[in-house]
């Protein structure tokens, strides 16, 4: 079987009229096509990763004014097709030669392991050993068809976690973050223009990502073509110079041979009937070991100013979920600061005022949150983009970073208040949710407060827009602390409680109305003129005339 054969529907597509069809992967370019529709999440994001990293192969614009005229008319399935087959060779997932994204020694020697180890957060063998696996339980993926096994290799391939001695991570580090540019309109467009804004053109990525056709009959982009490049001894790693450009979307840290059966089951990942079946795989540690430093297409990094000599480390998912509080990470690039969004941002950042689209679009940031080998959970969600011009964004990033600290800090306060409230100091908890709860109901009030600052032709807020913001961050964060503390029972005999839970308030409000000139609450209305007037038992927050 070829990924890339017209006859074979192996990918199922949402279309235009909410139903689900199976189709061949030429039908991206379908105007009745919408989106994918794959059973998870994670296969979901691997679904357009896999296809992006596909156009960019063997489909990448010249310029600015290709890339437009693609976007607004589509390519028919008869161009795709004949790209296609510049790169069939690499796309077989069944049969005797090298086969995709598997190794390229068919490990006969290793002991067959469950196909359900490829799911990044299946149970390992310590934890079924020791029945730990109260929340994700064993035995779920155990038969997968052909099709979600492939899936579940490229998905574990793209965002490999530390495994054990040898088990390599991903090119980007276990579970990175993934960005992508996704429409900003009320109605879907097509699949083909989501999958068409995260592909970069030539001009701006220069001769070097030009895919020759030496290039696709080898490891340099695809690893599976040859002998895998084994990393048991030192000085064994993969860097970027090392490989083409594009071995990024194609990068295979593990060392892994599916064991496909001709037989009739139903898949445990998608449901359906299936003829070509995985219960079981091969593996062997030593895979690619990829160092230094890269520039992922869809990641962005960050990077220690005092220590040059360091790799740049991709944005990973964290505890609590992904929040505007690194949005300036995942938008913006400050190299001068240490860090920049992903190449696929930066590239639509140039060309968006050239290939005349009506909206800027928003980005989709998901991943995995891991610790070491454990997946915590999977973090999807879609920021808002602004049409930040270079021009610009020195000046106004320190403002907007100040925003981002003074909530940050406001959490900090509210959640340790909160904490101090209900539970003795010396216990411990998990209180994410409170974390979560905040980012998502402030989530509003910053991105006004980032539209006002492009707008303003100074870059800053006026008086009346800092005393704004600053009113509804205080007022959020009394509302949510009234709502975890003061709207739970007491229950009898512990009336005393309220006393600490009032003073725990009391504590709060004291950091928001703090006199104290180290304070940054004060030093921000310091700054934007804000002032207070007393008003009998309480304060009230007055602007300047």
């Amino acid at each position: 079987m070829n990924l890339l054969s017209a006859d074979y529907h192996w990918l199922p597509f949402r279309m235009q009229d909410g139903q689900v069809q199976w189709l061949s992967w030429g039908h991206i370019c379908d105007p009745d096509v919408v989106d994918f529709a794959l059973p998870r999440a994670d296969f979901q994001c691997a679904a357009y990763q896999m296809t992006i990293g596909l156009l960019q192969t063997i489909f990448a614009p010249e310029d600015d004014e290709q890339w437009g005229e693609l976007y607004h008319q589509f390519p028919s399935a008869e161009q795709l097709q004949t790209a296609f087959q510049n790169v069939d060779h690499a796309f077989q997932v069944t049969g005797d030669g090298p086969l995709f994204m598997q190794d390229f020694d068919p490990l006969s020697a290793q002991k067959p392991t469950t196909v359900s180890g490829l799911l990044i957060e299946a149970p390992g063998a310590n934890g079924i050993k020791n029945n730990t696996d109260h929340f994700i339980k064993r035995g779920i993926g155990d038969v997968m068809s052909l099709e979600m096994a492939t899936m579940a290799l490229f998905t574990l391939q793209m965002n490999a976690p530390s495994g054990g001695q040898g088990h390599r991570t991903g090119l980007r580090g276990g579970g990175p973050l993934t960005t992508l540019l996704v429409e900003n309109m009320p109605e879907p467009i097509s699949l083909w223009q989501r999958l068409w804004l995260n592909v970069m053109n030539l001009d701006f990525l220069g001769a070097s990502w030009q895919a020759e056709p030496d290039d696709l009959h080898s490891g340099r982009i695809f690893p599976w073509l040859e002998p895998t490049k084994e990393s048991s001894q030192k000085n064994s790693e993969i860097y970027a110079k090392d490989v083409h450009p594009l071995h990024m979307y194609w990068a295979m840290p593990r060392r892994i041979r599916l064991i496909v059966e001709a037989q009739k089951a139903e898949c445990q990942i998608s449901g359906q009937p299936c003829s070509l079946l995985v219960k079981s795989y091969r593996t062997q540690n030593y895979g690619g070991n990829y160092g230094g430093n890269w520039d992922h297409p869809f990641t962005p990094y960050k990077w220690d100013l005092k220590k040059p000599e360091q790799e740049h480390l991709s944005i990973k998912g964290q505890p609590g979920g992904v929040s505007y509080k690194i949005w300036d990470n995942l938008s913006l690039s400050a190299p001068q600061d240490g860090f920049q969004c992903a190449k696929v941002v930066r590239h639509f950042q140039k060309i968006f005022k050239e290939v005349g689209l009506a909206e800027y679009p928003r980005l989709w940031v998901s991943g995995y949150d891991m610790d070491n080998m454990k997946a915590r959970g999977w973090y999807a969600l879609t920021l808002p983009l602004f049409d930040i011009g270079p021009q610009i964004q020195d000046e106004i990033l320190p403002r907007i970073q100040r925003l981002q600290k003074l909530t940050n800090d406001a959490l900090w306060q509210t959640r340790t208040q909160i904490k101090t409230a209900l539970h003795p100091k010396e216990a411990k908890g998990d209180l994410t949710f409170i974390d979560m709860d905040f980012w998502h109901r402030s989530e509003p009030i910053f991105f006004m407060a980032i539209q006002q600052l492009i707008d303003a032709k100074d870059g800053q807020l006026t008086t009346e827009q800092a005393r704004q913001w600053l009113f509804k961050l205080r007022t959020l964060c009394f509302d949510l602390f009234d709502e975890y503390v003061l709207s739970t029972e007491l229950g009898i005999g512990n009336e005393h409680q309220l006393h600490k839970r009032m003073i725990a308030r009391i504590m709060l409000k004291g950091w928001f109305f703090s006199r104290q000139k180290t304070n940054e609450i004060k030093k921000f209305m310091d700054d934007h003129q804000i002032v207070y007037q007393k008003e009998s038992s309480h304060e009230t927050e007055q602007t300047n005339a």
